[in-house]
């Protein structure tokens, strides 16, 4: 049985709403914790690029949990996105029998 999440948040915008929002947090003091460009937090925080492998680890030093929370937080929401874009009803199984 496959555990489907409706709607599952994009990293960037858990970081705003669980770190950022209710600790008085800027972005650019997150850019400069992450050592890395303000742009890139920035599109980060609104969706528009994915947590890395790389990111993950930095995240998980300087805000916590493991890195491969915040991979599969993203894999999760990539996932979701295809599913909505992808039609199946194209595709035709292979059958092994």
């Amino acid at each position: 049985m496959d555990l489907v999440q409706h709607n599952p948040m994009h990293p960037g915008k858990f970081i705003k709403r669980v770190y950022l929002t209710p600790h008085d947090i800027g972005s650019n003091e997150l850019s400069r914790k992450l050592q890395v460009s303000a742009g890139l937090v920035s599109r980060m925080l609104n969706g528009k690029t994915d947590v890395s492998p790389a990111m993950a680890i930095k995240l998980s030093k300087v805000l916590g949990r493991t890195a491969e929370s915040w991979l599969a937080m993203q894999d999760n929401y990539n996932l979701w996105i295809a599913r909505k874009s992808i039609d199946l009803d194209k595709y035709e199984s292979i059958s092994f029998a």
